[in-house]
């Protein structure tokens, strides 16, 4: 199963591509869409920006799923506005394609990556790149913390997914032919 994460962002958005592979994960790719680093941009330009490049690393990467970030609570309301319609955008692309989106919020990712819900930026950087070790490309720095967010809600998706196939099976033997009521 090969899922693209997306960390959303007004101004940068974070996009990562994890494939599971037995009882590893693999990198497949990562991309930072820059859709607004100057603060220049209008809403409207942002948003076909987020829309397009979504887009095209789907095609790149041909996830079987998408797992985002859920939404949470900002200080300033303008920028979870903001935030929100980026991650609207992002969702729009992935649903017109069909694919299942998955949702987790950032306390969820934090505590399957690093064990931790309350992780730092830089202790998910670090488990990151430990998870995903030797498929990285050599010498591997993220250019942003929205790269590592994204790959770390991807294998966060992957690991929760495994998890169900794991109990899925065991709660019906243990409920036995009444599982199905």
């Amino acid at each position: 199963m090969r899922v693209l994460g997306i960390d959303p962002g007004s101004n940068f958005l974070g996009l990562g591509c994890v494939e599971a592979q037995g009882s590893s994960f693999v990198w497949i790719g990562q991309r930072l869409l820059k859709v607004n680093p100057g603060g220049e941009q209008p809403l409207h330009v942002r948003l076909k920006l987020i829309h397009e490049g979504l887009l095209d690393a789907l095609s790149a990467w041909s996830p079987d799923a998408v797992a985002v970030e859920e939404v949470f609570l900002a200080k300033n309301p303008q920028s979870a506005l903001k935030l929100g319609q980026a991650r609207g955008a992002a969702l729009v692309g992935a649903a017109a394609s069909g694919l299942e989106i998955f949702e987790y919020p950032a306390s969820l990712v934090k505590q399957t990556v690093t064990g931790s819900g309350r992780a730092e930026k830089a202790q998910v950087q670090t488990m990151v790149k430990a998870i995903l070790g030797r498929t990285l490309p050599p010498a591997m720095e993220f250019e942003r913390e929205d790269i590592s967010d994204a790959l770390a809600i991807a294998i966060c998706h992957l690991q929760h997914r495994r998890q169900r196939q794991i109990l899925a099976p065991k709660a019906a033997k243990k409920l036995g032919p009444r599982a199905g009521l």
